[in-house]
């Protein structure tokens, strides 16, 4: 029986896809590639019939897929994977036992090794928070953005819809102190650019650029992810290293 493969296909990077992910796409007659995905991925879908699952209503998108797994496996490739903000949910829980879920290189993951920095630094960050302030303060009750940051915490941003300048000023009452942003645009793909700064200085790096597609009357994806945190420039010495090796690792050395 054949079957549709849900693809975590990372930033966009080919060479980023999973060993797994790549039998699974290499098997598949009929591709469903989000834009850019159809030209990073270009080489590996020739041959192969690519849709974008987003120029089809559900119910039709549904049939399409039947269609095709009446002869061969079918694949979508996720943007990053299916953990965080991925919108295939509804389809999965269509195909059921018929689907499958390759899990791929999150974007918090491949952002994390392109800034070279850990997220959740022992001395420095003690919390990592994954949030879209485009969700935020749509129910009664929900935290504001300001009250997610705060000494010791790191937050990554997906989909931000606040215009920069406003949105430091958010992060700055959190914060209460001028700590390290990043804006990681386009990672993995063509055109991508790495801004570090801090909450008082990122507005001017950034040139007056819109990096969020806030003035795009398309409304297309700006592709933008912010990371913020003291983590982002902590310097760590061997210290700790030799502290967790004394205190931890020799333990469980002695326990096996």
């Amino acid at each position: 029986m054949h079957k549709v493969y849900f693809i975590g296909a990372g930033p966009g990077d080919p060479q980023l896809l999973t060993l797994q992910g790549a039998e699974a796409l290499d098997r598949a007659a009929l591709v469903f590639a989000p834009e850019p995905f159809e030209q990073t991925f270009a080489e590996r879908l020739n041959g192969k019939v690519v849709d974008s699952p987003f120029d089809f209503d559900f119910s039709d998108l549904v049939v399409r897929v039947k269609d095709q797994l009446a002869t061969a496996d079918v694949a979508f490739l996720i943007p990053g994977d299916l953990t965080f903000y991925a919108p295939f949910q509804a389809l999965i829980n269509y195909f059921a036992d018929n689907s499958e879920v390759l899990a791929g290189v999150g974007i918090a993951n491949a952002a994390s090794a392109a800034i070279k920095q850990t997220l959740d630094l022992p001395g420095v960050c003690n919390r990592a928070i994954i949030v879209s302030p485009k969700t935020l303060g749509n129910e009664e009750g929900m935290p504001r953005l300001d009250e997610l940051a705060g000494k010791g915490a790191s937050l990554l941003l997906y989909m931000n819809n606040l215009p920069l300048v406003e949105l430091c000023a958010t992060l700055r009452r959190g914060y209460k102190a001028d700590v390290p942003i990043a804006l990681l645009h386009r990672l993995g793909l063509p055109g991508e650019e790495i801004i570090i700064g801090s909450l008082d200085n990122i507005v001017e790096k950034t040139a007056g650029r819109d990096y969020f597609n806030l003035d795009d009357p398309t409304g297309k994806s700006a592709l933008t992810l912010v990371v913020v945190g003291e983590t982002l420039t902590a310097d760590v010495d061997g210290s700790w290293w030799d502290y967790r090796r004394e205190h931890i690792w020799k333990k469980r050395q002695k326990g096996s």
